[in-house]
């Protein structure tokens, strides 16, 4: 009787304590909390609240009756799409020109990083994080008119090419052409984003491993090989999962100012189509059933790729 009377005594005295020190602990850190508040409710009302919306891509919404007054339909709109020509064609060239975003794009940063993180000179590195981070504050909008001004038939590029001789190349009306200069734009407006993280995940990387290295007789592209790059392996790994997680999804500002009617059999992705077919025609029931298609499609490659980062060793993302 003793021992259990004993036993409820401490167990009361640590639950005192606890209060105790949760009472202190909200006393001296009650103002974060209070920091968090209007973060809190910014997400809730235009984030989570707003998913709400989703049940509109099982009805046939009415705008005057509202998402909840409209009748369910079921997954009539998810068929109509998959049933649909144009919608595959959206896809595919979703597909291509994000996959070739990622083979483009992806490794630049990696290599400008590394070779700014092995020059000596500041001013150089400073001077070309500038250069090449300012793109990232455009718009494509300017992007597409600056495209434009250089590309089209009577653009710089071209009047260099009549200057010397050439005939005048088409670069925004072929369709692979298109291609290349999409992706080439699109390198050259992230390529800085990309930078700024690699070299600040670099910054991180152990000096000490590289001199061992090169005391032990490795030349500089052994020691970028076998020593920096793996301090910064968890970096690329995340920033790859991420990239692999969005190759369904695509933005609409981009390929709709930089798209013209010659190119429409590639230009023409779901972002594009949601917009013709589902807005345009007032039929956001449609649109969101698209853009549903497209959220849990890019959360099932994430998760995949996710497992397969593990699998490899590495950390991930969840």
């Amino acid at each position: 009787m003793r021992e259990k009377s004993d036993t409820a005594i401490q167990k009361n005295i640590g639950k005192k304590k606890k209060k105790v020190a949760a009472k202190i602990y909200i006393r001296n850190n009650y103002q974060l909390y209070m920091m968090l508040v209007l973060p809190v409710i910014y997400l809730i009302l235009f984030k989570y609240k707003p998913m709400i919306g989703v049940v509109a891509a099982f009805k046939n919404y009415n705008v005057f009756r509202g998402v909840w007054g409209s009748p369910w339909t079921g997954l009539s709109h998810f068929k109509e799409a998959f049933a649909s020509n144009d919608f595959w064609m959206a896809l595919k060239n979703t597909l291509i020109l994000n996959v070739g975003d990622i083979i483009i794009s992806f490794p630049i940063p990696i290599i400008l990083a590394l070779f700014l993180y092995e020059l000596n000179s500041k001013v150089i590195k400073k001077s070309t994080q500038v250069i090449l981070y300012l793109p990232y504050f455009f718009s494509w909008v300017i992007i597409a008119g600056i495209v434009n001004q250089l590309c089209s038939n009577g653009g710089m590029i071209n009047n260099i090419i009549t200057a010397f001789g050439g005939k005048s190349i088409n670069f925004l009306t072929v369709p692979w052409m298109w291609q290349a200069v999409y992706w080439i734009s699109g390198l050259w407006q992230g390529a800085g984003y990309g930078l700024i993280i690699y070299l600040a995940a670099l910054s991180g990387a152990d000096p000490s491993l590289g001199e061992a290295a090169y005391i032990d007789g490795a030349g500089r592209f052994k020691r970028i090989w076998y020593v920096t790059i793996p301090q910064i392996k968890g970096t690329i790994s995340v920033m790859l999962i991420m990239k692999l997680g969005q190759v369904v999804s695509i933005g609409f500002d981009r390929p709709y100012m930089m798209s013209n009617t010659l190119v429409k059999s590639v230009s023409d992705v779901i972002s594009t189509y949601v917009y013709s077919v589902g807005l345009q025609s007032a039929r956001f029931d449609f649109a969101t059933a698209v853009g549903l298609f497209q959220s849990v499609v890019g959360v099932l490659l994430l998760l995949i790729v996710n497992a397969m980062a593990k699998k490899f060793g590495e950390e991930g993302v969840i």
